[in-house]
């Protein structure tokens, strides 16, 4: 290389779950080796500008992927994981890199190239980070989170804007008919396309930061209104759910003349998708993408869809949209063919085969469990079809959707740390152990290994992610480390659904004491308060942490009735329960809520469940009870253990819309 026109500052990146590695540079991303367990990449950047990391592609023979029947996708599936996903790769890399034929002397243009984002999509690939159509169905665009970076837009598939006071060069914008994210510069444009496009749906498929870099400049306010240009912005509302957050805007162009009639633009921007990765699960996307069509107006514009480089991400959510389409038109999938036809729009669509294999892994799961959500005012009529064995062989009874649940497969190898010798004295039963990727984690006692572990896991709240901690009764010599995660975690709320003792068996160790305190190691638990509620106990209790003397005040909320064996016998004391702790926690903080029975899996599993169920039919009048079981027993296994259990969880939502009737007209 010419000297003096390179910088070569290696930095070290994890890109992905499989440890690809980037080494910085300057313009240009070329693979120079590549071993068994990692990829060694020379990211060559420019000095002052940012690239999208492409992933080097193993060379392989280019082949032809047909059509899958939809009732072949399981065994498909099954065959391209084997082997670490051996067959998922290949055809990936077999997919062609884009149209090689269109020109990109728009974005090419002197007056353009700040419009750009990234300097080492280069125009013989043309893909452009702004906004692109497929099928005139979305726009894809991207924000740019630095200046001076350089992503070009096909000439043929590019989104035109009106010309502003004759300069020939404002009709561009870094957007296709099915690419691109802003960039502080031509936020501007972007609403502007919004406005002129008739756009009223907007999806966001990355964070504002990720992993401590910018990935997308902001381009709405947080709250009052904003003028971009001759855009007009006001934030309406917002709702934050665990895997994505609504945003409303009412946006009014200003013309010079006179303003337009305000619009309101709907943003969904889904937050649970890591950069490079995918979801853990595709439970959470496919919930996402029914919201997003539910949202889009039916006479509106494109949605304009983008990440951080509009294609990894952006390229994803596209493809399952249209796949899950093509299932219901024609029974099949052609993800290999629609993936070759979009990036003839936009090169590179779809990043690495890790989000290629998700693709297939999604539209695995909507043919298998489909659309199980329901609307409050149709769970009586649902109800009484999984109750009523006499249905109709194509009709799903109670029995038949709980056994889809046991049928998941529980991954014993995520519990190395469960199952080392040191651990497994800790846990009560020894089938029911945190998976190794959300356990609870205690700070490690110096000198002292294994002294991380608690048999305990996060769990996803409807809101919040890790806003419960699953976790079992304690055993008499595990009452410390209890007690230590409750103060290193900041619990302020207990929920116990086991009594000590049952059917004269020990099912958990009193934990607090009868009267007056009791001290575990370096914890003192002290009873401030003890109340007989209808159904529940309700303890104030004060636990103070070594020997500085910082306390915290900590509720706990025994629940009694409910046996071992069965369920209990109507439905209003656990609601009851719930809507204790709710107010509980929005005295003390949404911190996570600590919740266990005896081994921590089935009636806290359910509780769980009911929770989360019934603030989303507060919040949306609607449940999927199905989904979210399944949800959790991804989280920990055996979470709601049994069919009563998971009846029960039914039979409390009709409980509850009965008491608060008004819910029962939800739509």
């Amino acid at each position: 290389l010419p000297p003096g026109q390179w910088s070569c500052t290696p930095t070290v990146k994890f890109l992905d779950r499989k440890r690809h590695f980037a080494f910085t540079a300057v313009n240009l991303i070329r693979p120079v080796g590549m071993t068994n367990s990692l990829t060694l990449c020379f990211s060559l950047i420019p000095t002052e500008q940012q690239t999208v990391v492409l992933l080097p592609r193993s060379p392989s023979a280019s082949k032809t992927y047909f059509p899958i029947p939809v009732d072949h996708l399981e065994e498909e599936y099954r065959l391209r994981s084997a082997d670490d996903g051996k067959l998922f790769r290949e055809e990936y890399n077999s997919l062609p890199g884009g149209y090689t034929h269109g020109t990109c002397e728009e974005a090419n243009k002197e007056d353009n190239k700040e419009k750009n984002r990234y300097p080492n999509i280069l125009p013989c690939e043309c893909v452009c980070r702004c906004a692109v159509f497929c099928s005139r169905k979305y726009i894809f665009f991207w924000l740019t989170p630095r200046q001076h970076s350089f992503l070009y837009v096909y000439d043929h598939s590019r989104v035109v804007l009106t010309q502003l006071d004759g300069n020939p060069c404002s009709d561009y914008v870094n957007a296709s008919y099915i690419d691109v994210s802003p960039k502080e510069d031509t936020v501007a444009d972007f609403w502007r396309m919004i406005w002129e496009q008739k756009v009223a749906t907007v999806v966001m498929l990355t964070n504002l930061k990720e992993r401590k870099e910018d990935k997308c400049y902001q381009y709405w306010p947080d709250q009052g209104c904003w003028t971009y240009g001759n855009v007009r912005v006001a934030v309406e509302d917002f709702t934050v759910l665990v895997d994505y957050t609504i945003r409303k805007f009412c946006v009014q162009y200003q013309a010079s003349d006179a303003s337009k009639t305000p619009r309101l633009v709907t943003q969904l921007h889904f937050t649970s998708w890591p950069d490079f990765g995918v979801p853990f699960s595709p439970i959470g996307m496919l919930k996402f993408l029914k919201k997003v069509k539910a949202v889009n107006p039916p006479f509106a514009g494109p949605i304009v869809v983008h990440c951080s480089a509009g294609v990894g991400r952006t390229g994803t959510f596209i493809v399952i949209d249209a796949m899950i389409d093509m299932m219901h038109a024609e029974q099949k999938v052609d993800v290999f063919g629609f993936v070759s036809k979009i990036r003839e729009q936009r090169s590179q669509l779809i990043q690495t085969d890790m989000q290629y294999s998700f693709i297939y892994q999604a539209l695995l799961e909507y043919y298998l469990y489909g659309d199980t959500e329901l609307d409050v005012s149709s769970l009586e009529g649902h109800l009484h079809k999984l109750h009523n064995t006499s249905a109709p062989s194509d009709r799903v009874g109670l029995e038949e959707e709980f056994k889809k649940l046991t049928n998941m497969r529980i991954m014993k190898e995520n519990m190395r740390t469960g199952n080392l010798p040191a651990n497994m004295k800790k846990n009560r039963v020894l089938q029911i152990i945190p998976y190794d990727f959300n356990r609870v984690i205690l700070s490690m006692r110096r000198g002292q290994e294994f002294t991380d572990y608690i048999n305990a896991s996060f769990i996803d709240g409807y809101r919040q992610k890790d806003y419960f901690i699953a976790t079992q009764g304690p055993l008499s010599h595990t009452v410390e480390d209890f007690w230590r995660m409750v103060w290193e975690w900041k619990c302020h709320s207990i929920v116990m659904l086991t009594e000590l003792q049952e059917r004269e068996q020990d099912k958990c160790f009193q934990y607090w004491p009868s009267e007056d305190s009791v001290t575990y190691g370096d914890y003192t638990v002290e009873m401030k308060g003890d109340t007989l509620c209808d159904t529940f106990s309700l303890r104030d209790l004060v636990l103070t942490f070594g020997p500085e003397k910082q306390t915290r005040l900590v509720r706990h909320f025994h629940f009694h009735g409910w046996p071992e064996i069965g369920i209990p016998a109507e439905g209003k004391g656990m609601i009851d329960i719930i809507a204790s702790v709710q107010r509980q926690q929005q005295q003390s903080g949404n911190h996570p809520i600590v919740v266990h029975c005896s081994a921590g899996a089935g009636r806290t599993g359910t509780f769980i469940a009911l929770s989360n169920i019934l603030e989303r039919v507060k919040a949306e009048g609607l449940l999927d009870v199905f989904q979210t079981v399944k949800s959790l027993r991804m989280q920990r296994p055996h979470m709601v253990q049994t069919v009563e259990q998971y009846d029960f969880c039914y039979r409390v939502v009709q409980d509850f819309v009965d008491i608060f009737s008004d819910y029962a007209n939800f739509k």
